[in-house]
């Protein structure tokens, strides 16, 4: 078993490996396209270091799960337009002040809007990163224009 300072793990033993391939961890039967490049790169190892770090993913994750719900999406989407308080964003959704602020403080928390107090109001705006997430969600809607 090879172990990689990556973490990978494999179970493929020397006599598996192409001949042309100088590590054993990768299968005989690749094809060259794939297996030229990788090989330039330093095989399974070097691939391993060039991909995203673990933390990286699981942010991405908790990003992903943030944009997973409707009303969430429609949330991005309205504050797009103009910033916009609570009671508009409500009244849009239609749903009760408890779902609402939990689907703010979720966009909040991933740092996708951000509320600013104005009186007896907190104003929601779109961050950059809420603005470059929407462009991702958007794409669909364009292409199909």
């Amino acid at each position: 078993m090879l172990n990689f300072s990556s973490g990978i793990r494999c179970t493929m033993n020397k006599a598996a490996c192409s001949t042309n391939c100088a590590d054993p961890a990768i299968p005989a039967k690749i094809p060259p396209e794939v297996l030229e490049p990788l090989m330039t790169i330093g095989g399974l190892e070097g691939l391993s270091n060039q991909i995203m770090p673990r933390n990286a993913i699981m942010l991405n994750v908790s990003l992903f799960k943030a944009l997973s719900d409707p009303f969430r999406i429609r949330i991005l989407s309205m504050l797009s337009v103009q910033p916009l308080c609570v009671c508009i964003i409500r009244e849009l959704l239609d749903i009760s002040d408890t779902r609402l602020s939990y689907h703010l403080k979720k966009l909040s928390s991933m740092g996708l809007i951000e509320g600013t107090s104005q009186g007896n109001y907190i104003i929601y705006q779109l961050t950059d990163l809420g603005v470059k997430a929407l462009s991702l969600c958007s794409e669909e809607r364009k292409s199909r224009a």
